[in-house]
């Protein structure tokens, strides 16, 4: 399974995770599980998972190091300001807040499956190599960075 370590662009992996919601949403409609305002939780989530998703991107730019996720080690800072105070990994947490978002549209079983397998899918495949080589690059700051901050939230 390591042949899959740092190999899909989280945002590549973000797009097709989109591609069994949308369908289960569309096709599936017996899967269905509606909640009281759940349009308004898929609003909130879109929104908010956006935010976040953008404001990271911006952080790093403003480091001037590479959005790149495959490419840890290339990385010439660790940011641990704004977002990242809170959640080492608020990008992901962006790109997950969305997809819930969508698929608390539909409020589809299948959907939320999806969610969980994506988020499981980064932790395995693409957080925790990540997480490797910036202990390697950074050394002791990044670990007592990690041991300060969550992973996710």
């Amino acid at each position: 399974m390591s042949a899959l370590e740092l190999k899909v662009p989280p945002l590549a992996l973000t797009a097709l995770a989109l591609v069994p919601i949308l369908a289960a949403g569309q096709w599936l409609q017996v899967a269905e599980l509606p909640f009281p305002g759940h349009r308004v939780v898929s609003i909130v989530a879109l929104v908010i998972g956006l935010t976040i998703l953008f404001g990271a991107a911006l952080q790093f730019r403003l480091q001037h190091t590479t959005l790149d996720p495959r490419v840890p080690a290339k990385a010439s800072e660790f940011v641990a300001k704004g977002l990242y105070r809170f959640s080492r990994n608020p990008m992901y947490l962006g790109m997950s807040l969305v997809l819930f978002g969508v698929v608390a549209w539909r409020s589809n079983g299948v959907g939320y499956l999806v969610v969980v397998i994506f988020c499981g899918y980064l932790t395995e495949f693409q957080i925790g190599p990540e997480e490797r080589a910036l202990e390697r690059v950074f050394g002791s700051e990044y670990l007592a960075y990690k041991s300060r901050v969550r992973r996710w939230i």
